[in-house]
């Protein structure tokens, strides 16, 4: 890019750089961000089809899960990184609805590049999107419905079906709405924090079972170690039980057997030593983030401690908040007021295959779930499943508040738009009309994806919500429009909301781009001298030299 002064180029942009502007920047970013969508639109819905992921190592992910496949998916276009932003953001506030959200901001997109064809201005585009959605939001909240404990396994049967976990539909509903429930804490239901699952090898999905503690998939340390600690008391450790090395370089000459015997027995006393001072605390379970040696392992065996060594930090986060401990980082620094507690601690299993089990724990509100099964890309799924599952539960009893599924708020929603949409003047009510085209492309996709005809099964909501049945949805195993409250498929109002909010915000950010600036991607050897990583704190590294 460059001007002209007096017959004379001034240079603005870099060579290297590219540069799009205007309708045809838009078109690129609506292309990629619809292609986005379409990638997971066949997912939609209780008859919605999985997708499979392999990287470049051959690792594979089997999934319908939309914030999933799109994590695991290779994307460099920044627009369409932007949707895969929806699909987190949807994932974290609400636990469910993360394709849903991605098809609606594809669509929202879509209508806008139709209006900008037809001449409409972006601007007039987004602020028709911003009173439509909130317009909307204010539809739903009419719509939703005060829920009770009884409709909590329709809520969580709405979201595991269609997936993998339909092989053992109810057992797994019943578990979700109990663990849910045993984790409430003053009208609060934290899943990422109290809720620990753990793929158990074997069995089938219909065996899956609700542990009330922490599960780790560990054994003990050394076989000779106790198998069941009863009334534990637990030390957690971020340091080894283990001869540690001097500070120093330092070399010890050893000249006769004698010598060497000595320096091994030595180097026991001091473990021993610290062990013994460890044990002063009261502790008889250890956990520990580091290693155990063979000298640590005799001396805790030796005083029937049961030890579980390299813990990672994410269990080692779950068994400090279950048992109350506090991480210590010094053996001989263990007070009696940093153990932590638990009925039972026993490492349970068959042949090499063990967990340890910690149950009774100070704090009720941990708790595990064990996924049984024979293959793990159906575990895998399985807890994506059920991490959903038990998300939407808990949205419900946090906020209380639900709405029927099966499309039926997006019908309901496009009609209530299209008549609100009369009352507007100027270029801002085509966009509330088109906003509300897009909303019903979510009950065509789902229409699609059971294989029956889109056109058909729109009309048919359309006129069952003319007749003033809001709850009207489609039912995908008889191919009917019907009331989805009596059949049991709801939804909570907190998804719904999220969905409008992060579908409205993605497309009219990107509507809003006309000028696009892209530089030449640049290996390390095309990157300035000292931003290499031969560059430490200005200080270039030696040259390495040829054998």
């Amino acid at each position: 890019m460059a001007g002209q002064l007096s017959g004379q180029p001034i240079i603005i942009l870099d060579k290297d750089k590219t540069r799009t502007q205007g309708k045809e920047a838009l078109g690129f970013n609506i292309t990629a961000a619809k292609a986005i969508a379409d990638a997971v639109r066949t997912t939609l819905g209780p008859k919605g089809m999985d997708k499979m992921l392999v990287n470049p190592v051959g690792d594979m992910v089997i999934t319908n899960d939309g914030a999933t496949i799109l994590q695991e998916m290779d994307i460099k276009h920044p627009a369409a990184k932007m949707m895969v932003e929806i699909a987190r953001t949807q994932e974290d506030k609400a636990g469910d609805g993360t394709t849903s959200a991605v098809v609606l901001a594809g669509e929202l997109l879509n209508k806008a590049k139709t209006l900008v064809e037809q001449n409409v201005h972006p601007t007039s585009i987004t602020r028709g999107y911003s009173l439509a959605s909130v317009k909307a939001l204010e539809i739903l909240e009419d719509m939703a419905i005060d829920a009770s404990d009884d409709v909590l396994e329709n809520v969580a049967r709405t979201a595991l079906t269609g997936k993998s976990a339909d092989l053992a539909l109810d057992p797994l509903v019943q578990l979700c709405v109990k663990t849910a429930q045993s984790i409430k804490d003053g009208g609060r239901v934290n899943v990422k924090e109290n809720i620990n699952i753990i793929h158990q090898r074997g069995g089938s999905i219909k065996d899956t079972k609700f542990v009330h503690g922490v599960v780790i998939d560990k054994a003990r340390a050394h076989k000779n170690m106790p198998k069941k600690v009863e009334n534990a008391r637990i030390a957690v450790l971020d340091t080894g039980i283990e001869v540690e090395k001097t500070q120093i370089t330092s070399k010890v000459q050893i000249t006769s057997p004698e010598l060497l015997k000595e320096a091994r027995l030595e180097e026991t006393k001091l473990v021993d030593e610290k062990v013994e001072a460890l044990l002063k605390s009261g502790a008889n379970v250890i956990f520990t983030e580091k290693g155990i040696d063979d000298i640590g392992m005799h001396c805790l065996a030796k005083r029937g401690v049961f030890a579980v060594r390299r813990c990672k930090d994410e269990e080692i986060k779950k068994i400090v908040k279950a048992t109350g401990a506090r991480v210590v980082s010094v053996l001989d620094g263990v007070e009696e007021e940093d153990l932590g507690r638990a009925d039972i601690v026993e490492e349970r299993g068959v042949g090499n295959y063990k967990m340890v089990y910690i149950e009774g724990c100070e704090n009720p509100k941990a708790v595990s779930i064990l996924i049984y099964s024979g293959a793990e890309h159906v575990a895998d799924e399985i807890e994506r499943a059920l991490d959903d599952a038990l998300r939407v539960v808990g949205d419900v009893i946090e906020d209380g508040k639900i709405v029927a599924g099966g499309g039926a708020p997006e019908v309901e929603l496009a009609i209530k738009l299209r008549k609100y949409a009369t009352t507007l003047s100027g270029r801002e009510q085509l966009a509330v009309m088109a906003y509300a085209d897009a909303l019903e492309e979510i009950p065509k996709s789902i229409a699609e994806n059971a294989g029956l005809d889109a056109i058909d099964t729109l009309v048919d909501l359309r006129n069952m919500h003319s007749k003033g049945i809001s709850t009207a949805g489609l039912n995908v195993f008889t191919g009917k429009a019907e009331d989805m409250l009596k059949l049991g498929v709801i939804e909570p109002l907190r998804v719904k909301t999220q969905i409008i909010k992060s579908a409205t915000d993605a497309a009219s950010m990107i509507m809003r781009i006309d000028d696009i600036l892209m530089a030449k991607e640049t290996g390390m050897m095309d990157v300035n001298p000292e931003h290499t990583a031969d560059y430490y704190d200005g200080i270039q590294a030696p040259p390495i030299e040829e054998d």
